[in-house]
């Protein structure tokens, strides 16, 4: 990545075309975390209020792969869907693999998932807590896209706490339970009974 100037600066724009609606793509650069973001805009957002918004953490084996592990592709679809047939709304696509903890460490936790702990004690075994993601970035990007106040498509009550705690208005919070499936029945109960997740179809 080259050297960002700024804490978060908008970099690169154009037009993205997709099978759930036409979009805007911004990429973003970050000193903060060292990474490059992504937000897929639908229609004017700037100094827009209300504008329905979701946070996607990357998840390749999810996103690219199809891993049935886990909710994230099903959650990116559904998101990206939803926003495509509407007005204005907003992706935030956060390079934040594994909850943070990155791609290889995620593939450890998923061996130790193997042998019968759960994601967030192989997350614990691994030496990092259940979930290292922050939002000061993702806060940062809602700012620069202009956009005044967002209804937050998250089951994730942590969250909407630390877009609050970074400046971001958050009007509403809209559920989104999509991906569960035999495989992730598990990982689904876990987020809802350690992580709080606000998950009613579990």
């Amino acid at each position: 990545m080259r050297k960002c100037r700024r804490k978060i600066a908008a970099v690169a724009q154009a037009r993205l075309p997709t099978e759930y609606g036409s979009f805007s793509i911004v990429a973003f650069c970050s000193s903060l975390d060292r990474k490059e973001h992504i937000a897929i805009v639908r229609g004017d957002v700037k100094g827009a209020e209300n504008v329905p918004l979701r946070i996607h953490s990357e998840c390749l084996t999810g996103d690219v792969f199809h891993s049935l592990r886990c909710d994230c592709r099903a959650q990116l679809e559904a998101a990206l869907r939803k926003i495509g047939r509407l007005r204005r709304g907003v992706v935030l696509y956060m390079r934040q693999e594994g909850r943070g903890i990155g791609l290889a460490n995620k593939i450890r936790a998923y061996a130790l998932q193997d042998r019968g702990l759960d994601t967030v004690q192989a997350n614990l075994k691994l030496g990092f807590p259940a979930d290292m993601r922050d939002y000061d970035v993702a806060a940062e990007m809602i700012r620069l896209l202009g956009i005044k106040s967002v209804q937050l498509i998250t089951n994730n009550p942590d969250k909407m706490r630390k877009l609050v705690k970074y400046g971001v208005r958050v009007v509403r919070r809209i559920p989104h339970e999509f991906g569960k499936n035999r495989h992730n029945e598990e990982y689904l109960r876990v987020k809802k009974s350690k992580m709080r997740h606000l998950l009613s179809g579990v």
